[in-house]
């Protein structure tokens, strides 16, 4: 339907480029009607209200009516509405769904009074990802898992004079990282509003560089990145590996630390663990502060769901049931937060009340899968820790039997118990080819058959990592 209505508008003699927001959000809300259903649309999209489109930047904001609702799209919907979306105005390359005011600004064609702003609108950040106004301080539950990380965090945005630089936080998927860097912006923004503030991720910054090279203009791509008041780069992982970039980090960092300006660096690992990166960048980057993110406790989850349920009505989801859900979803506080809304949405699309059976109901693949969901950071530690080895040995290049052993078992685990697939896997140990990981499963396979002992180690491990 989106592309006749474009035709007809390009025959009429308009630019395609030039469709008024509110046409195409028009369009693309009767798209959303039929593709999702009537029932679906009629709970979650049809409230959404447009609130802003700036075509130089090419971002549009839709108000939802409350938080959580704006959560639950963005997690269920933003690809689906943001492609809708380019579909009709190819110049859109970001979709923010939020919490908006009681009214949703109008769009003008003229540009808008100064004073006319939304709240939560998010920060534009040069050429990196914008803000998210959800992730702040206020909305981070502080727990022991993630108090110093939180404390780092504020220290570093309050603007005062430093004892550290960079801030190196590093913790699995899901428990909070992201939500620190996001907050950290934001809060130094608000006391320093001329600040230039720059977030990326390390895959955006390689792209970046990598573009720049191509098209010979390396110095434009230094001097954005080196002006930055603050800049944060998450996921630094994935620079492994890859030597072009991790020179210019290098030399990014060097300036910045020289210069007094603020650095937050995200990663799965601490710097001591981090495999295929130089040492004299593992070198700067533990020379600053580096705070660790643990799996959060059975009490911080559930003050995550208090908190959560604090946007709801009194009731609506029942104690027994929050206890039930920090209980039995502990892989990471994107999940937990996930089967909140999961419960929440189904309760509401089909007009259910929430108690205990109806969570179990509700959430009953997502209980199946988390009982053998193991990370394979758990699995490298406990194999570790039952061969009384260091685990740098998991990704060194030692081929002692008392290092390759271990080794090769933490690799049949990690096939056996985690979804990675085996160049994943592979990373994991030291940047190792998917063959080394065939190999090691196919080697522990025929050991098990014919050594005991070591059918009794692999037994011993599974029971632990399985619990």
């Amino acid at each position: 339907m989106g592309d006749l209505w474009v035709a007809q508008l390009i025959d009429a003699g308009l630019d395609a480029d030039q469709l008024p927001a509110e046409a195409a959000w028009s369009s693309i809300r009767s798209s959303l009607r039929k593709s999702c259903g009537e029932r679906i649309f009629d709970g979650w999209l049809k409230p959404l209200k447009l609130a802003s489109c700036d075509p130089d930047s090419g971002e549009v904001r839709l108000a939802a009516p409350s938080a959580f609702m704006a959560t639950w799209v963005q997690n269920h919907f933003a690809e689906q509405i943001g492609a809708a979306w380019r579909a009709m105005l190819p110049q859109v390359r970001h979709v923010v769904i939020e919490a908006g005011s009681e009214a949703a600004r109008a769009i003008v064609e003229e540009p808008a009074p100064a004073l006319e702003t939304v709240e939560a609108a998010p920060i534009p950040t040069s050429r990196g990802t914008a803000l998210d106004s959800r992730y702040s301080f206020d909305s981070f539950v502080v727990g022991k898992a993630n108090e110093l990380a939180y404390n780092a965090a504020r220290t570093l945005a309050e603007g005062g004079k430093l004892a550290f630089n960079p801030l190196f936080l590093h913790g699995g998927t899901g428990l909070g990282k992201t939500h620190l860097m996001h907050a950290i912006g934001q809060e130094y923004r608000a006391r320093h509003p001329e600040a230039h503030i720059l977030y990326m991720s390390a895959e955006k910054f390689m792209f970046e560089f990598v573009s720049a090279l191509r098209a010979k203009d390396t110095h434009s791509f230094k001097q954005r990145l080196r002006a930055a008041d603050v800049l944060m780069i998450d996921d630094v992982q994935f620079i492994a590996g890859k030597d072009s970039t991790q020179e210019e980090f290098f030399h990014t960092m060097n300036e910045l630390i020289s210069a007094g300006r603020r650095l937050v660096i995200s990663a799965d690992r601490s710097p001591q663990n981090l495999d295929g990166i130089e040492s004299r960048i593992l070198s700067r980057l533990s020379w600053g502060l580096v705070a660790d993110i643990n799996p959060a406790d059975f009490e911080l989850r559930y003050n995550i769901i208090v908190k959560k349920l604090e946007a709801l009505p009194a009731g609506t989801v029942p104690d027994e049931v929050a206890l039930f859900l920090a209980k039995r979803i502990s892989a990471s506080i994107r999940e937990l937060e996930g089967a909140l809304n999961r419960v929440i949405a189904f309760a509401t699309l089909n007009n259910r009340v929430i108690d205990l059976d109806f969570a179990q109901e509700a959430l009953a693949e997502q209980l199946r899968a988390s009982q053998r969901r193991v990370s394979i950071d758990e699995i490298q530690r406990k194999v570790c820790e039952h061969f009384r080895i260091r685990q740098t040995e998991m990704g060194s290049a030692r081929r002692a039997r008392e290092v390759a052993r271990p080794r090769q078992i933490a690799m049949y685990l990690a096939k056996q118990l985690t979804q990675r697939s085996l160049p994943e896997i592979g990373r994991r140990f030291g940047g190792r080819d998917h063959t080394t990981v065939i190999h090691a499963v196919r080697t522990i396979e025929a050991l098990r058959v014919k050594d005991a002992e070591i059918d009794a180690d692999v037994r011993l491990l599974l029971r632990q990592l399985e619990g």
